[in-house]
């Protein structure tokens, strides 16, 4: 939780140890906030975004890697109004498409979900509509649902219509969904700390914790979330120091680092690499990344500013949505 992607791909290797003299820099935020929100009429409005010299610091020490092959890109649909998740549906053979159009925290009635092939082409530009601003998906129970601000919507798979709606009294901005094994969502609000559960039709808060630096995207793990946190932010949505992946364990209800501490990005969304790693975007500068269990990150992908929340298609296709073009770009990566 925005443009079209760069066509040069290249491995980097996110190399970052420790260093105390990285946390004492006086820096710049890393982005200047709301300037990422944009017109509900659906024209993109330009991102001006200042690079911190953290970030620089950051680039100054990438080196190459030669693991992996590089990214393959398959596809591109275009035609949706700030486009913020992509969920597969196997069964179906279908992949939904959350699109915001407008601010992603104003109640205004206009959002919709779109339907797409699982070759990426579009089925139904506005397949579910009467949503606000839509933004996490996840699929469960034989339901789509659906993060729209301050409550979940649920949505009839067959025929595209809200059933329920279940509010989330206090909540600020829900963002990412993610779905356990038994049917169970959580959702991650990015504004105010908090976790939520959706649980036998009740939605309830989870835990409320300031270590969760904001956090966005959510992957359930046996026993615990992974959290892709935006990293601590001013009421601007501003950083001075970017995100890095968290983990909470579903018992104690504890919030930890996920591996290491090293700032990776304004982390969205969140998927397994099959590795026993996993697969994140960088909503503000761009790009899709690696991150071993240790919190090593690995830059797979140089894409720009608006990388939402990618989610895992058919063969383990990777779908990006690229919020500020209106595009959906989806690449092979390699999971051996």
């Amino acid at each position: 939780m925005l443009a079209a992607p760069n066509s040069r791909t290249h491995r980097e290797m996110l190399v970052c140890p420790p260093n105390p003299a990285l946390r004492n820099l006086k820096e710049e935020p890393r982005n200047t906030g709301r300037d990422w929100l944009v017109r509900s009429s659906g024209q993109h409005e330009e991102a001006t975004m200042r690079t911190p010299q953290l970030s620089a610091l950051m680039l100054a020490v990438l080196t190459f890697s030669a693991g992996a092959a590089e990214p393959q890109k398959l596809w591109e649909a275009s035609g949706f109004k700030n486009p913020e998740s992509a969920v597969f549906d196997r069964a179906a053979g279908a992949v939904y498409v959350s699109n915001v159009n407008g601010d992603p925290m104003k109640k205004d009635g206009n959002g919709f979900v779109s339907k797409l092939g699982p070759d990426g082409k579009v089925v139904t530009i506005e397949w579910a509509k009467g949503l606000d601003s839509p933004t996490g998906l996840a699929l469960a129970n034989g339901k789509l649902y659906v993060a729209d601000v301050d409550r979940i919507a649920e949505i009839d798979l067959a025929k595209g219509e809200v059933l329920n709606r279940f509010e989330a009294p206090g909540s600020k901005f829900l963002n990412d969904l993610a779905a356990d094994k038994s049917g169970r969502i959580y959702a991650s609000d990015m504004v105010s700390n908090s976790i939520w559960v959706l649980d036998g039709g009740k939605l309830s808060l989870l835990l409320q914790d300031d270590a969760l630096e904001n956090p966005n995207g959510l992957l359930v793990e046996d026993g615990r979330l992974v959290v892709a946190s935006w990293g601590k932010m001013a009421p601007d949505f501003s950083t001075k120091v970017p995100g890095r992946m968290k983990a909470v364990d579903l018992a104690t209800k504890k919030v930890s680092d996920l591996g290491s501490s090293t700032p990776v990005g304004n982390l969205d969304g969140v998927e397994p690499d099959g590795k026993g790693g996993y697969l994140a975007t960088d909503w503000m500068t761009g790009g899709l990344f690696r991150i071993a269990s240790d919190g090593t990150a690995t830059r797979l992908l140089p894409l720009a500013k608006g990388s939402a929340d990618l989610g895992m298609g058919p063969d383990g296709i990777v779908m990006i949505p690229m919020m500020m073009e209106g595009t959906i770009v989806a690449y092979r990566v390699d999971t051996r």
